[in-house]
């Protein structure tokens, strides 16, 4: 019996290990989704909202190296996974977007809801396509696939409402070929890079997620150079903890002191993995190598003196193999004074935030001293609810975290050790990804810990999946740093000393909210219930909303402040207190 449209793409996604597809029902979609409903082994996740899904989605195919699969129906919710699949496509994550169409013969037509959907998606999809004809499957899924795999990005294949119960008539089963090349540089490049290594004082290496599965060779190879490793966040994972002797932490606006020093006092920079963006944060004037799989990335933020373009591992490797080795009977050929600086800074920076994080810190006098300029309300400092949290997480959970602050306390105070996984809008920069990343986290394994870090501004804006987490019974931890700010904005406007402005949100009790919503919510005031609070979060079956109200006039400060930030931060801070003052009618 031939298959339909709709069976074909199911049995595909079947034999492709793909075990939830994100999305929200409509009538173009009915076919599909009833072969869902009849597939063993594959579950529909139906959502509040399509951009929730295409964020699940992209989680789950960041975890797991499989494909991720979302679907939006005609026009509108075809419009509303843009922006989570725009979080996939600068990821790097295989996703498929099935996208729903109006009937073939009424394309072009300004038909009821139509959209272009190639025009739509042709800036976030490195493969678009609209089935025309049955008899284009599988072979046009295949493509999208492979598409999805080879070039490490989004897929969108487009069904008219009409062709997702029309049969084949020449049917055959979907052929996949996933198997990625490893690929390595010329050796004349490796031996011209290990020769300016060689001849190098001080090397810093700056290690990126590409650099993640070879993290033994990269460990030996910090060591070979002597070498402080700073960290992008991405990096977090796989390379944190005591097991790492040579990180030196983040650098950038959520960064440490430590780090920046360790980059500025290089006379070499090893980039490994890694295409970090913000080109104010690379020092001048040094020696860089770059170590990069994809060609265009290299020399794209910083110049590059060699270029080697290949496997992280691989090309790790084969730079050992052409380093010069250590004088015999010595314990090694380079000084390490420059790596034994940068730790000991990392080491004192970690025990000045340790005390911050301390819920008794504004007991004590320099507390109190700082409270009254920048706590004077005695919320709860963000820093001590981030540092419970780590250290009462187990060691293989899933963390997501909302863009802004949120990932601040995360990056400082969250530990990745272990088999602790992170996932965020790190590229993309998007509000409300934690929540619904956490939503696809969870869905891959019903017994590992997940816990989102999410901001108040972003767990509002798509609130609506709550019910999401509640209908699956999905046991997330959603730990909402609840400051009544759009907090990163109100830092910039700060910064550049412009007073606070439309940033302040009236945000209800989210507590209660979820509790109305039929999950337990727990609300924190004080920071001596914190611990406590947490604890219950942790040990409460299935989803939970913990509300911290957090301390909203908490400063981050970068890793390297500037002068002109902190005359503008004060200058700001003075017209906020001038506009208040004249607000209350007393100046």
């Amino acid at each position: 019996m031939a298959r339909t449209v709709a069976r074909v793409v199911v049995d595909a996604l079947s034999e492709l290990g793909v075990r939830q597809v994100f999305g929200v029902v409509g009538d173009a979609l009915n076919p599909l989704t009833d072969a869902l409903r009849t597939t063993d082994g594959v579950e529909w996740v139906g959502c509040r909202h399509e951009e929730a899904a295409a964020f699940a989605a992209s989680a789950q195919s960041q975890l797991s190296g499989a494909l991720g699969v979302c679907m939006g129906t005609v026009g509108p919710g075809s419009v509303h996974l843009l922006n989570g699949l725009y979080d996939a496509a600068k990821s790097h994550a295989p996703v498929l977007a099935i996208a729903g169409q109006v009937p073939l013969g009424e394309l072009g037509s300004d038909y009821f809801q139509e959209v272009d959907n190639d025009a739509l998606f042709s800036d976030v999809a490195v493969f678009r396509a609209t089935v025309t004809s049955p008899d284009q499957l599988p072979q046009l899924l295949e493509l999208a696939v492979r598409n999805a795999f080879g070039r490490k990005g989004v897929a969108v294949l487009t069904v008219p409402g009409d062709l997702g119960d029309r049969e084949l008539s020449t049917d055959r089963p979907a052929r996949f070929s996933l198997n990625p090349p490893v690929t390595r540089p010329e050796e004349s490049a490796v031996r011209e890079a290990a020769a300016l290594l060689d001849r190098a004082e001080r090397v810093t290496l700056l290690v990126g997620r590409g650099a993640r599965h070879a993290r033994e060779d990269v460990l030996a190879l910090a060591d070979r150079l002597a070498a402080p490793m700073v960290l992008t966040l991405k990096a977090k994972e796989g390379f944190e903890g005591d097991a790492n002797p040579f990180q030196v932490g983040q650098t950038g606006l959520i960064g440490n002191p430590a780090a920046a020093s360790a980059l500025e006092d290089a006379d070499t920079l090893l980039l490994l993995g890694t295409d970090f963006p913000y080109r104010d944060w690379y020092p001048e004037g040094r020696t860089v190598v770059q170590v990069d799989t994809v060609a265009t990335h290299i020399g794209r933020r910083v110049p590059v003196e060699v270029g080697l373009v290949g496997d992280t591992g691989a090309t790790v490797r084969d730079l050992l193999s052409h380093l010069a080795a250590p004088a015999a009977g010595t314990e090694g050929a380079r000084d390490r004074s420059h790596l034994e600086k940068a730790r000991e800074r990392f080491e004192e920076w970690r025990t000045g935030q340790a005390r911050l994080a301390d819920p008794s810190h504004d007991k004590g006098l320099m507390g109190r001293l700082r409270s009254t300029f920048d706590n004077r309300s005695d919320c709860i400092r963000p820093e001590a609810l981030a540092a419970v949290v780590d250290r009462l997480a187990a060691d293989d959970a899933v963390f997501t975290s909302d863009t802004g602050m949120a990932t601040v306390w995360l990056s400082r105070f969250v530990e990745m050790r272990g088999e602790r996984r992170l996932i965020g809008s790190y590229n993309l920069g998007s509000m409300a990804n934690a929540m619904p990343q956490a939503l696809g986290a969870q869905c891959l394994d019903r017994e590992r810990q997940v816990v989102a870090f999410c901001g108040d501004g972003g767990l509002s804006m798509l609130l609506g999946d709550l019910m999401t987490l509640k209908t699956h019974r999905l046991p997330v931890k959603l730990v909402v740093f609840d400051n009544r700010r759009l907090g990163m904005v109100e830092l910039e406007q700060e910064q550049a000393g412009l007073p606070e402005f439309g940033t302040v949100l009236d945000n209800p009790d989210f507590a209660a909210v979820a509790e109305a919503m039929g999950i337990p919510g727990i609300r924190v005031t004080e920071p001596a219930e914190l611990e406590k609070a947490v604890r219950r979060a942790f040990d409460t079956p299935g989803p939970v909303l913990l509300d911290v109200l957090t301390n909203p006039d908490e400063v981050a400060v970068p890793a390297k402040p500037s002068v002109e930030q902190g005359w503008g931060f004060a200058v700001a801070k003075v017209k906020e207190i001038v506009r208040s003052h004249g607000d209350d009618g007393t100046a």
